[in-house]
């Protein structure tokens, strides 16, 4: 993955102020920036709306200066605005003071004023909001989300983080959200992406090369942040790796063996399925393409060929896990740990971290947030999902993909990405499953820890969509891995 992806990269709100400071300090004038941001905002209502009685909510910064702008804008072209400020105007910058002045004389509060209105516009807060919502924004937040009464928000609902997606407080439920320059991470994180609503990016005349300076270390997932691994033409199946899956007990080998197709079928040359002769007896009857191996993991990877292992599926809170964990760690192989393989390091999770930093295997973790709870106390993906990934990494020296509808994969060194692409109908059992394969597939196949899991959550992502919707299960997701293995190639997204 390149140090940085410009387009794809997410910013915080200090990271979007410096920003804004940096093109004003090369001359882009603050007025400019301003009147481009409401502008944008009233040419997406033009565009997505009918023309009909709005209100426009303007809070005390300069969001509520993007406020001005939108009711001038539209006022212009023959809306019916009603527009309300709230907050010291001596203390408004002064590009704010002059599109109020433009605007002229705002009209005081009245519940009517949003009762009565067909569109409403959310200029309160924006991003930049770290305290709770209180007072008359309170009741204002409340009376917003009262009706039906579609909302449009300025940059982000009012109550939402911008770098958590946490309410603070309450927060307004918008119907669209209208950003600038870059998301950032609470357009994608949830509850924020929910009361976002559709998020829409705009360009404001901020000049691109200030990322240089901000070097950001947080990106939405795309295929431009990583390269899926290509086949030679004269390439061979032992140029692709060889995969092993190691399998649960008899009674629990399903988890092994959607993991072991999924690996196959995202690219891997060779996938075998190893455990006890009682377990492989088990798997036998279901398959055909997948090979099966009885010998000791230990004795297995005496072979170097054996390049990727995938642990934990359906593997038990046993002694064998916590130990064949440690021997893969030892082996210096490419590995991923999910389920049961993190569980059972639950009452010395320091014994599991100090194995992977003194080794040199490269290790993805995939914990759903129960797991994660369990290896990381004190880390709360709850009040900021970024932060407790990042922590979590840095502490174990893994990758971590710490699961749910906004999956974050964050790397030991810091960078993190924020997947996008996970339908509702991928919460069933064994949809991790597949994963862990999708990610241990693309690692035998020489892709490195932070790409393949990345690469993995995009293409386990985009199987499910292409599937279509409700009365999806684990089962039927591998055969859709090579069809959203091509859309990535092509850099396709949903959009």
């Amino acid at each position: 993955m390149s140090y940085f992806d410009s387009e794809h990269c997410l910013l915080t709100p200090q990271e979007m102020n410096r920003a804004d400071a940096l093109s004003i300090g090369s001359g882009t004038r603050e007025i400019d920036l301003m009147g481009n941001a409401g502008r944008a905002v009233g040419r997406y209502i033009v565009a997505h709306y009918r023309r009909m009685p709005i209100s426009i909510l303007c809070g005390p910064g300069n969001n509520g200066g993007d406020g001005f702008v939108i009711g001038c804008y539209l006022r212009d072209r023959g809306w019916p605005v009603r527009l309300v400020q709230f907050g010291n105007v001596q203390k408004y910058s002064e590009a704010a003071k002059f599109y109020l002045e433009r605007w002229g004389e705002p009209e005081l509060f009245s519940p009517e004023l949003i009762e009565d209105a067909s569109l409403l516009v959310d200029a309160l807060f924006g991003a930049g909001l770290d305290r709770p919502i209180s007072g008359q924004y309170l009741e204002l937040v409340r009376l917003a989300n009262k009706g039906d009464t579609p909302v449009v928000a300025v940059d982000m609902p009012s109550g939402v983080h911008g770098g958590t997606g946490q309410v603070l407080g309450e927060a307004i439920k918008a119907d669209a959200t209208v950003t600038f320059f870059r998301k950032k991470p609470g357009h994608l994180l949830f509850p924020g992406r929910e009361l976002c609503g559709d998020v829409a990016l705009r360009q404001i005349g901020i000049v691109g090369d200030v990322l240089d300076q901000i070097v950001p270390k947080t990106f939405e997932n795309h295929p431009s942040l990583w390269t899926l691994p290509v086949m030679p033409v004269a390439g061979h199946k032992y140029a692709k790796g060889h995969c092993v899956v190691v399998s649960g007990p008899k009674g629990a080998t399903g988890a092994a063996r959607l993991s072991a197709l999924a690996a196959l079928r995202v690219g891997a040359g060779l996938v075998s399925i190893n455990g006890a002769p009682e377990t492989l007896n088990e798997h036998g009857p279901h398959l055909t393409t997948i090979m099966l191996r009885a010998d000791s993991l230990e004795r297995l990877l005496e072979d170097v060929r054996y390049n990727a292992i995938v642990i934990g599926p359906g593997n038990g809170l046993v002694a064998t896990t916590h130990h064949n964990v440690l021997t893969a760690i030892a082996a210096n192989r490419a590995l991923l740990l999910d389920a049961d393989a993190l569980s059972i390091f639950q009452s010395d999770p320091a014994a599991l971290f100090s194995a992977i930093k003194n080794a040199k295997s490269d290790v993805v973790m995939t914990p759903h947030a129960g797991e994660f709870a369990r290896l990381f106390v004190g880390y709360d993906p709850m009040a900021d999902k970024l932060d407790a990934a990042r922590k979590a990494a840095a502490r174990s020296g893994a990758v971590m993909v710490l699961k749910g509808a906004d999956t974050v994969i964050a790397s030991p060194d810091g960078r993190a990405v924020i997947n996008a692409i996970a339908p509702p109908w991928l919460a069933t059992a064994g949809s991790g499953d597949v994963l862990a394969g999708i990610i241990g597939g693309l690692q035998a196949q020489g892709m490195e820890a932070f790409d393949a899991a990345c690469a993995g959550v995009y293409v386990h992502g985009l199987a499910a969509m292409q599937f279509g919707g409700e009365g999806m299960i684990a089962a039927d997701l591998p055969q859709f891995v090579p069809s959203a293995l091509a859309a990535a190639h092509k850099k396709l997204t949903l959009s």
